[in-house]
């Protein structure tokens, strides 16, 4: 199924609303320190289904999802497929330390806005989303 179209962009000067689904408590924190640093508000939730009830709950309410691809009851591709069924249009960055080239391409099918690979650092994350958000300065 194609990915529902993203024009989405924020207004200059309002924070990126993100929702970070990722099973390591450190690179959680590490993203969210970051991230509110930078201004921006972060959820943080430790497995894919965890983020798909919070984003069921209130879907317009993200500008952002990012999601690890490895996580305990819900991998990152279950989690965007199922987001996608649902017509979620957040942009969506997935960080994995290890892709196949197979599950790439599906990602790709499902229309993510970014693989990162892991490790990722701040300055590299901040650049993604000023790429992605180009109404928020690159380290807001």
């Amino acid at each position: 199924m194609p990915a529902p179209s993203r024009t989405q962009s924020v207004p200059k000067g309002r924070p990126i609303r993100i929702l970070y689904a990722e099973d390591l408590r450190d690179l959680r924190e590490v993203a969210r320190m970051a991230l509110t640093r930078d201004g921006h508000t972060i959820e943080c939730v430790d497995d894919g289904a965890l983020a798909l009830a919070r984003i069921k709950a209130a879907p317009h309410s993200l500008d952002l999802l990012i999601t690890d691809h490895h996580m305990p009851n819900m991998n990152g591709l279950e989690l965007v497929t199922a987001l996608r069924a649902l017509r979620f249009s957040a942009k969506i960055v997935v960080f994995s330390s290890e892709l196949s080239p197979l599950v790439g391409a599906a990602y790709r099918d499902l229309g993510v806005d970014r693989i990162l690979p892991k490790p990722i650092f701040p300055s590299e994350l901040r650049q993604a989303l000023a790429e992605l958000f180009p109404a928020v300065p690159e380290g807001q």
